[in-house]
């Protein structure tokens, strides 16, 4: 990581907020989804986008506060175009109905921002009694990734233009279970530890953009998938540890990213020239950074991937 003033190779540093980072980008006639949009990063994230030119959706588990959010970007860009739609990532049949959803308006589709996610709760199992951080964090964006791609690759097919999938790990992804995944032990509640499943989770954020990148590069498609860690940032995460959480808040104002500082890798690794035809790669405050070990595994992350399907395309 960078020290928070210096400046990478990119021309960025930490303190670099979402607008800076795309200043003078336009993206007007791209299409963005971004999951989460309606809190913390992902807000900030629609609301550059959509500062920027973009068509948003808002893929949101609550719409009302989906929609004051809408409501509060209109007011500062009146021209802005953004959707509010439902999605729960906790669920696979509110998965698939968004995304049913989301073809069925003839929309083309250029960023796949996948935003949303929960850290170090308590031990609980998703609508598809799956592990809950690995259900939302990595399971409900693999199968939305899935089902748009092919919206993605006819986009960039007749656009001429890249498409770019945006999966926000974290630097947690070095903190897992020795094994990386367990496979076996998914909803071994016996075993579980909160921070180490989150850590799981990000990990496998890492490893699905690595193996989608070597998927679709095999394919010749036009799309790049790229990881990144938004940095430590003052958001809700962290509401299941009241404790932890009070102290972050107190310490946060002094050595924390603020939310526009947060999401302006998400940003810059969407919009930026710089990036274009970079895939498989993991960005830290909008620079190219290194992701663990067992982030780099190709053969772990195939096996995530046949995991993955197995879990979401069950016989």
């Amino acid at each position: 990581m960078w020290p928070f003033w210096w400046k990478g190779p990119s021309g960025f540093s930490p303190r670099s907020t979402a607008e800076q980072v795309t200043q003078g980008i336009d993206a007007t006639g791209l299409t963005a989804i971004v999951t989460g949009a309606s809190s913390g990063i992902g807000t900030e994230t629609t609301r550059v986008l959509a500062l920027r030119g973009a068509h948003v959706v808002m893929a949101v588990r609550n719409v009302e506060s989906g929609r004051k959010v809408k409501e509060e970007i209109l007011k500062e860009f009146p021209t802005a175009k953004i959707d509010v739609m439902h999605l729960d990532l906790n669920s696979m049949d509110s998965v698939r109905k968004f995304a049913s959803e989301f073809i069925s308006l003839g929309l083309p589709l250029n960023l796949l921002i996948n935003n949303a996610g929960i850290m170090a709760a308590p031990f609980m199992l998703s609508q598809d009694n799956i592990e809950m951080q690995f259900a939302t964090n990595h399971v409900g964006h693999f199968l939305l990734t899935d089902l748009v791609l092919d919206t993605m690759k006819k986009t960039a097919l007749e656009s001429d233009q890249e498409g770019r999938i945006v999966i926000l790990s974290s630097e947690a992804h070095r903190f897992t279970y020795s094994e990386g995944i367990r496979f076996d032990k998914i909803n071994d509640e016996s075993g579980y530890n909160s921070i180490w499943a989150y850590g799981q989770s990000k990990l496998a954020n890492v490893l699905h953009a690595n193996e989608l990148t070597r998927r679709l590069k095999e394919e010749g498609v036009n799309i790049t998938a790229n990881s990144l860690h938004p940095g430590a940032i003052m958001t809700n995460l962290l509401r299941f540890h009241s404790v932890i959480n009070s102290v972050v808040t107190m310490v946060g104002r002094f050595a924390l990213k603020n939310v526009q500082q947060g999401a302006a890798t998400t940003c810059y690794v969407a919009l930026h020239p710089q990036v274009k035809g970079v895939s498989g790669e993991y960005f830290m405050d909008s620079n190219l950074s290194k992701a663990s070990s067992l982030a780099k595994d190709v053969e772990l992350a195939k096996k995530l991937w046949d995991f993955s399907l197995s879990l979401t395309n069950p016989k």
